[in-house]
């Protein structure tokens, strides 16, 4: 979905979101919980954020990503996949509390507005880059939360060519990012954009080892390395105040087509689909009376049509994801239709 112009862009995604998800409970965060406090169906989040150097007061935002599957898939056109659910300083720094905060497990991004500061997700005693090093923080109903304090660390940044699989460069717009998202057709994509040579630049880094997120036109989404899943992504070492590089070669994956039934269909319809096991974005689609999906094989999915004027549907006629039919994608085209005229299963 390329935007009207096509030229070099960097960008750090810096969207502020404010809305709550649904989670489960599982192990406590290293603090423990504090007093009783907002209501018996919410609890609390507080934390500070800090220069890592010097214990300075810093400011920043701090979204709340959750760990389980289900509420990760909460997520719709224009977002990236980081929750919605945030916090951030205020204008003097130090201090954020996240209220009315759903029980559940989740992991914290800490997002700088300095720009010397460099992206991370929290762990027990400084930044990282990696998601599954990030600390578990699990909130409770009626409870506060004390989370491990953020410490902000000097941005690196990140360059590399996008390839197509013959060796030449990837002409076609391509977004560089460090979570999965929903890009609006408007809007575009929140990441880094690659430029005519293929080529990208991402700034804004903690100086940890990182591993990215490639979307392209024509290609199958995939994570540094080649990869669906997050988990098993190659790193790349950024460096404090340094342009690491990590050169990616795109694959167009498998076709997954088919086509959407309903009485009217909306302006910006889209078919998303979701890494059955991670619940990550793994592919977007607009969507008319048909879609076309390019997906790298080896992985599973589920899908969902966020395409009518009604409620979405999740493949191949529920109304929430327990109901969604996991399909295993090969080296062979898929199909799965969608239709909107009768009632979902509940």
């Amino acid at each position: 979905m390329p935007p009207s112009h096509r030229h070099s862009v960097t960008r750090l995604v810096v969207p502020l979101l404010a809305l709550a998800l649904v989670g489960g409970a599982l192990q406590p965060l290293p603090a423990a919980a504090g007093p009783r406090t907002g209501t018996a169906t919410t609890g609390e989040l507080r934390t500070t954020m800090r220069d890592a150097a010097t214990g300075a007061d810093a400011r920043g935002c701090l979204h709340l990503v959750p760990v389980d599957r289900d509420p990760l898939t909460v997520v719709a056109i224009g977002e990236e996949q980081v929750g919605r659910l945030a916090g951030c300083t205020g204008t003097e720094g130090g201090a954020v509390v996240v209220t009315a905060v759903p029980p559940g497990r989740y992991r914290l991004l800490a997002r700088p507005y300095e720009p010397h500061h460099g992206l991370q997700w929290v762990g027990a005693h400084g930044g990282t880059g990696q998601r599954e090093k990030a600390t578990v923080v699990t909130v409770r109903a009626g409870r506060t939360v004390t989370a491990p304090t953020v410490r902000f660390d000097p941005a690196g940044a990140v360059t590399g060519q996008l390839s197509q699989p013959d060796g030449t460069p990837l002409l076609y717009y391509a977004s560089v990012s460090t979570m999965p998202f929903v890009a609006h057709p408007k809007y575009g994509s929140p990441g880094a954009i690659n430029d005519e040579n293929g080529r990208y630049t991402l700034t804004g880094l903690g100086p940890y080892h990182w591993p990215l997120y490639f979307t392209a036109n024509h290609m199958a989404s995939q994570w540094s390395g080649g990869t669906a899943d997050w988990r098993e992504a190659r790193t790349v070492r950024v460096r404090a105040g340094r342009t690491a590089t990590l050169d990616q070669t795109l694959s167009p994956g498998t076709v997954l087509s088919g086509t959407v039934t309903a009485p009217d269909i909306s302006y910006y319809a889209q078919v998303i689909a979701f890494h059955s096991r991670t619940g990550d974005v793994v592919g977007v689609s607009d969507a008319g009376s048909e879609y076309t999906l390019r997906l790298l094989p080896g992985q599973s999915v589920v899908l969902r049509c966020d395409c009518a004027y009604t409620p979405s549907r999740w493949y191949p006629n529920a109304a929430q994801i327990g109901g969604a039919q996991s399909l295993r994608v090969r080296g062979t085209p898929l199909t799965a239709h969608f239709d909107f005229t009768g009632a979902a299963v509940p």
